[in-house]
């Protein structure tokens, strides 16, 4: 089997090409080899590499950013996806693509399934739907995992950054009222890995969009308190402690891009067809943490 990875260079192309290295040839592109922004070149390279299986990681993520540059995170997140599903489906390859909790408009009081309606609130989550379409429509054997809250160690994340201001800070504001599941980009690689072992073994699952995150909540305030809290159990010395972590609303922290207050995701479809459970957030933050932090103290 034949595996061409995009977005090598990423949080999640990264494991991929890691964890995907056993079920056979790898060719993994980053930008300098397969730049997403030029979809008009995404055909000659599936072409010239005939793989069994496209495994696009790429994606234009600068939420913020990507407000004052929606034609830039067009290109990226619908147009390249447009044109590997078409090429895709001209090759007879399979093409696997990611995309996000932010598809969606938080409203919901409950988990997302994967047929709810969607109703981004910024550009960033409007082009990752459009490509989510796109590739629906192209008529390729396909498989969308949406996920959320992605962090890898070595990566500029969320546990980084919190690590880094209970350093420097007394107390640290952190939002409150966005709820999610943190979902390490070894977790997405590894499902990954395990749709590509059905695909091999010519079960695979059906086409269509698969809901990938760990299981449980939390907010960032309490994603927040758990990274220190891990920091301050290893001993790592820190002028933050958790009673001075604030948990404060999404309107203290101004941005370009409204999120979702609700980004939880059901996985029952997935799990049910990969017959799976899924580890719950703190577990699966851990290896994110083993990178960043100390072994524990005895």
């Amino acid at each position: 089997m034949k595996l061409l990875i995009l977005g090598r260079d990423g949080q999640v192309g990264t494991a991929l090409t890691q964890l995907l290295a056993p079920l056979g040839e790898i060719v993994a592109l980053g930008r300098d080899g397969a730049d997403l922004a030029r979809p008009e070149g995404l055909g000659a390279i599936i072409d010239r590499e005939h793989p069994d299986v496209i495994v696009n990681a790429g994606a234009y993520t600068a939420v913020d950013k990507a407000e004052s540059e929606p034609e830039l995170a067009r290109l990226v997140n619908a147009a390249a996806p447009a044109a590997l599903a078409a090429a895709a489906a001209a090759s007879g390859a399979w093409l696997i693509h990611y995309s996000t909790d932010y598809v969606f408009d938080g409203e919901k009081t409950a988990p997302y399934v994967e047929d709810d309606d969607t109703a981004p609130l910024n550009v960033y989550g409007a082009t990752k739907r459009a490509g989510e379409l796109a590739v629906a429509e192209a008529g390729a054997r396909h498989l969308i995992f949406r996920t959320s809250w992605v962090h890898a160690p070595g990566r500029s994340n969320f546990a980084a950054k919190i690590l880094s201001l209970a350093q420097s800070r007394d107390e640290l504001r952190v939002i409150d009222d966005q709820i999610g599941a943190p979902t390490s980009a070894r977790l997405i690689a590894e499902i990954t890995r395990r749709a590509i072992e059905q695909i091999e073994r010519q079960r695979p699952l059906e086409s269509g969009i698969y809901h990938l995150a760990a299981a449980g909540e939390t907010s960032w305030h309490g994603y927040a308190r758990y990274v220190v809290d891990a920091a301050l159990q290893r001993g790592v010395p820190l002028r933050t402690s958790l009673e001075r972590i604030v948990p404060v609303p999404s309107s203290a922290f101004p941005s370009p891009a409204r999120r979702p207050h609700n980004s939880r995701l059901s996985t029952h479809k997935l799990r049910r067809a990969l017959g799976i459970d899924l580890p719950d957030w703190p577990d699966d933050v851990q290896g994110t943490l083993d990178a960043l932090l100390p072994e524990p103290t005895r």
